[in-house]
Formats: structure tokens, C-alpha cells, sequence
């Protein structure tokens, strides 16, 4: 079972702290299965929210096969394939305060598309300045014992 990783959403480590991963499958048409291989995709914007116990990832950008007319496709919202108790699970915590749902990345596993979605809160500014703080601490701790 290979995966090979499409596209990949690198904000969601610097700006959230995951609590929770699932993998998800994507409702998505035929051209936009070729879109997608080819690596014509990104969700810079997009974001999952939840519609009568089903879920949809919104504004991911997929390109639209040239020979089709219509406009607007190209971030319209996809449905997420997702198992009922996984649904349940992430929809009581969505809930919750403070908790949502981003994408984390789009591969293939057994030659189908996946999304792999991520049930995360957002980090604190102060929660930051403490990693900084730590690395920079440990890399000084690192410096003096090769230089001792």
C-alpha cells in the first residue's frame, strides 16, 4: 500500500495543534480525478464544515478541464466520505469550544484519492513564543556541548 502525497497544507502545523486525524475519501467527478493526479489542485482557502451528519470541504481549488464551459466549478464543495462513527465523533467534538476541522493533505492510497483531515485547536501566540524560546534554548544546550 504505497501513498503518494499530492498536495500538502503546511500552515495548519504552524497555525494549529492537532489533537486528531482521520482519513477521508472525496466525492470528486472525473475530470477532477485527473486534475487532482496531475497535482492541479491546492486548498490554500478551504474548510470543512458539517451539513445534515455529512461533511464538505468548501473552496478547495480543483482545475477545471479545459473543454467544459462552465465557470465556478473549480471550488465548489465536495463531499467528504467519511465511516458513521467517524462522523459522530468529529461533529460532537466541532462542537466544542475552540475545536475545527482542517484538510492536511490529499494522497493516494491503493490508487484511490484521500484527504486526510485533521481535528485541531488553535495554537496561542504565547504558545508559540514558548516553542521558539525552547528550540533556542536546546540548539545553545547543543552548541555548548560540542564546543566543552
Amino acid at each position: 500500500m504505497e501513498e503518494k502525497v499530492i498536495a500538502e497544507n503546511k500552515r495548519v502545523l504552524r497555525n494549529f495543534e492537532i489533537i486528531d486525524t482521520i482519513e477521508a475519501g472525496i466525492e470528486l467527478k472525473g475530470y477532477e480525478v485527473k486534475s487532482v493526479r496531475n497535482g492541479k489542485m491546492s486548498f490554500e482557502e478551504s474548510f470543512i464544515k458539517e451539513n445534515n451528519g455529512e461533511f464538505f470541504i468548501h473552496k478547495m481549488f480543483i482545475a477545471g478541464n479545459p473543454s467544459l464551459h462552465a465557470k465556478g466549478i473549480e471550488k465548489r464543495k465536495r463531499k467528504l466520505l467519511l465511516h458513521k462513527n467517524e462522523i459522530v465523533r468529529l461533529s460532537t467534538r466541532v462542537k466544542e469550544r475552540g475545536f475545527t476541522i482542517v484538510p492536511i493533505d490529499v494522497h493516494t492510497s491503493d490508487n484511490r484519492i484521500k484527504l486526510k483531515v485533521a481535528l485541531v485547536k488553535h495554537k496561542r501566540l504565547y504558545g508559540n513564543r514558548r516553542k521558539i524560546e525552547e528550540k533556542r534554548l536546546e540548539e545553545e544546550t547543543r552548541k555548548a556541548r560540542r564546543s566543552g
